[in-house]
């Protein structure tokens, strides 16, 4: 796996995780061509699975590999920001083309206050509050416990994102729930006051240098926090022009992509979350 490139302190360093990058991309090309020509790695459709929480139907967009493979299968949870919803989060990051042997899941929010808009709560998003009553934790425990039950997955490979609103609930569960995760990927959020209950884990943060909401700044003090955390170097080695990794002493790298817009998630995030993702374990 890739982790063991993260750990490597030597000039080839960078060689070494371009190399194994490329040789991901070319897989990625691979599986493409093969699933034009192979009827049996077509992909399924998504499933629309339901929970009841609280008394609340809760539901979820959930991709299940088309042939379940003999090794047990990774977990991606997506979460959409506030006012976003699960069709719309599986419809831009599309994890189950990049990866199709995982478990991709897109989790559909509840009307709840925002924190920096909707403060009347009238458009789906993800509560916030680390207390065990909160629903939406509860919502998150129902879900792993189905897939753990129903679905022959890998525990060690359970993996986190979410964008905005959803971003800090990654954050939420990170801290109320980071035994289950190997590695996680907020993208245009912050952690808040839950960044002291955080512990060591690798991590992904994307950022845009003009969002308007989720301030640079603020951004930039919650990774940096999160890299003093990980016993990060300080000095990053540039992977692409939007990609930077930081390795660690701990064994828990930091992974941080900056691009020019604002508070939008780029399409090309997917692919680097991705690879960060299939690089730990």
């Amino acid at each position: 796996m890739f982790m063991k490139f993260f750990l490597i302190r030597s000039k080839k360093f960078k060689l070494q995780l371009l190399l194994v990058i490329v040789m991901h991309v070319a897989g990625i090309l691979k599986n493409n061509v093969n699933a034009q020509t192979n009827n049996s790695l077509k992909l399924n459709d998504p499933k629309l699975m339901e929970w009841r929480v609280k008394g609340i139907t809760r539901k979820a967009m959930v991709y299940i590999p088309t042939a379940v493979p003999n090794e047990p299968m990774p977990v991606i949870f997506a979460f959409h920001g506030h006012g976003g919803t699960m069709g719309n989060i599986y419809n831009t990051r599309r994890f189950d083309k990049l990866w199709p042997e995982a478990i991709f899941i897109c989790p559909q929010g509840l009307n709840t206050p925002g924190a920096l808009t909707d403060p009347e709560g009238k458009s789906p998003g993800w509560q916030m509050d680390d207390q065990e009553t909160n629903k939406d934790l509860q919502f998150f425990d129902a879900m792993l416990n189905t897939l753990k039950n129903d679905y022959k997955i890998d525990q060690k490979r359970i993996y986190v994102t979410g964008h905005s609103n959803g971003g800090g609930f990654t954050y939420l569960l990170w801290a109320t729930r980071g035994d289950v995760f190997a590695g996680v990927a907020p993208t245009a959020s912050v952690a808040g006051r839950l960044i002291t209950k955080i512990k060591p884990k690798p991590a992904f943060h994307l950022v845009g240098e003009t969002d308007p909401l989720v301030k640079p700044q603020w951004q930039k003090r919650n990774y940096m926090a999160v890299m003093k955390l990980n016993k990060c170097s300080l000095q990053g080695e540039k992977i692409d022009q939007f990609t930077t990794l930081y390795s660690s002493e701990s064994g828990n790298p930091f992974v941080l992509f900056t691009h020019s817009a604002g508070h939008q998630y780029p399409i090309g995030a997917n692919e680097a979350i991705l690879t960060f993702f299939k690089s730990i374990k």
